[in-house]
């Protein structure tokens, strides 16, 4: 054999080797010590798992807003008087467990953490926030402290005889008789309205007040009679 034959051959071996290698995958790098040789390699269009986060702590809920509880009644905070039974809503700004709808006792108290019962009963919505907040002062900053009415049930009127719609009136401020009558209907046609009259509780005591209802009915103004809570309107 030539020399040049012989190196011919030689070529063509080592080319043949090359190619083989190239198309062979590469050997997989061992795994480190301590890892598990089992383990399925990530896949790098697979996005990772979010890390596992602690749960921050629940916040406190905050009291819910007056107006989704019931209608805030339309009357002044400084010249309506708060009667037993009345519900009103407490709010004490930035203390959502010291704010709440109370009713008011028969006994004219309110019960409220920290303070325990406080009187309501003679005071208006006004002064009670004040009231509320000095006695807070003891255990609050500077507490900020509104209180505002959702629910007359101290003020009433009541019908008797002959009317439409006989038992209770809800009082508004500054209502007449002849507003009341309205509210319950009027008279019916067998009404005896000259012998109509108002029972009247003052101080324990039982007053009488006649009433002049056609008097009244033409604008006489001084015979339509402001009525007061607890008032009992008579129509035989």
């Amino acid at each position: 054999m030539r020399w040049g034959s012989f190196l011919l051959v030689i070529s063509i071996s080592a080319a043949a080797c090359h190619a083989q290698s190239a198309t062979e995958p590469a050997l997989a790098t061992p795994p480190a010590a301590g890892t598990d040789a089992t383990q399925a390699p990530s896949d790098p269009q697979t996005p990772a798992a979010p890390a596992a986060t602690t749960p921050s702590a629940v916040a406190t809920p905050m009291p819910v807003p007056a107006a989704l509880l019931s209608a805030a009644i339309p009357v002044s905070s400084n010249s309506y008087v708060i009667g037993p039974t009345d519900v009103i809503t407490l709010t004490v700004l930035k203390e959502p467990t010291l704010s709440s709808s109370l009713l008011v006792r028969p006994d004219g108290m309110i019960t409220m953490p920290l303070l325990g019962d406080v009187k309501a009963v003679g005071l208006t919505p006004l002064q009670l926030s004040d009231d509320i907040a000095a006695k807070l002062k003891k255990y609050i900053q500077d507490p900020n402290v509104s209180v505002v009415l959702t629910a007359i049930n101290s003020k009433k009127v009541y019908m008797m005889g002959e009317v439409a719609k006989v038992g209770p009136v809800d009082l508004a401020p500054g209502m007449t008789l002849l507003e009341a009558l309205a509210n319950a209907g009027g008279v019916t046609e067998y009404a005896n309205t000259r012998k109509m009259y108002i029972l009247r509780n003052e101080d324990g005591k039982h007053t009488k007040i006649p009433v002049r209802y056609k008097d009244a009915l033409k604008g006489n103004s001084t015979l339509n009679v402001a009525l007061k809570p607890g008032d009992t309107i008579v129509v035989p």
